[in-house]
């Protein structure tokens, strides 16, 4: 009994003593899943789903390139009408299609990061592993076409504390689209829902969500020949989500001079 005991109240102080090191250990995973609401968020300026601002500006982004079949495809409409977008690269991809990633820098287009393995951050990965995907393509887009964007997008849109402030750490904030312009078009829902979509519910600021890596599938390239002229002849203009931002920061510099 006297030996059962002693091993009792060791086991105590272990258990006293130990906890405290072996708790974080287990409850790191579970720090990632924290999520507050949008307007938390916007608020201290961690994402962004859209820049309302009172030009007839657009911003149209394409996820999980590049593609050699739709990329170019997209570039040359884009190019017919005066259009410049950001594409959201996988860093897996960077490498197969350099040229493509070159003439998308090239001809005044924006380069952002969505990651290297298009990994879903909707489960409890760590917050190194979420970091390592960031920062590899973050290197592989320097290395090949000197770019360094300060935008990451997470692939499904997936993100929580963990995402955020990784991506804070390697020099980025969060993009993701505006809720009324999501196309969808990685689903090929077929041409006319893909206009009608970025047409019936288009706003000044907006932030468009395409894909340019679809299998299969040419109905983006075929919409966007229907999408661009007709907002072009309502007055707007596709610029970079840089370039957005900083028109946003031109005109709330005026708003504050004008009241001073």
């Amino acid at each position: 009994m006297n030996a059962l005991k002693k091993l009792q109240t060791v086991g105590k102080w272990l258990i006293l003593t130990l906890s405290p090191l072996l708790l974080p250990a287990f409850e790191a995973p579970y720090e990632s899943t924290v999520v507050h609401d949008r307007s938390y968020y916007e608020q201290r300026g961690d994402v962004m789903w859209e820049v309302p601002i009172e030009e007839k500006l657009i911003a149209l982004t394409f996820d999980d390139g590049p593609s050699f079949d739709l990329t170019p495809q997209i570039l040359d409409v884009l190019k017919q009408y005066d259009a410049k977008a950001t594409f959201f690269v996988l860093g897996n991809r960077i490498d197969r299609h350099k040229d493509i990633v070159l003439r998308e820098v090239m001809e005044g287009h924006e380069i952002g990061n969505h990651t290297f393995n298009h990994a879903f951050f909707n489960h409890h990965l760590s917050k190194n592993r979420i970091s390592r995907e960031i920062e590899t393509t973050k290197r592989k887009l320097k290395e090949v076409a000197g770019v360094d964007s300060p935008w990451f997008r997470p692939p499904g849109g997936y993100y929580n504390d963990s995402v955020i402030e990784a991506a804070k750490e390697s020099g980025y904030t969060v993009i993701l689209w505006s809720w009324h312009q999501d196309t969808e078009d990685w689903k090929s829902p077929g041409v006319e829902a893909i206009v009608n979509k970025v047409l019936n519910n288009v706003r000044n600021g907006d932030i468009v969500l395409m894909h340019d890596n679809v299998m299969h599938s040419h109905q983006t390239v075929d919409a966007l020949k229907i999408i661009l002229p007709e907002l072009k002849a309502r007055g707007y203009k596709f610029v970079t989500i840089s370039e957005l931002v900083e028109q946003k920061y031109r005109w709330d510099e005026l708003d504050y001079f004008q009241y001073e």
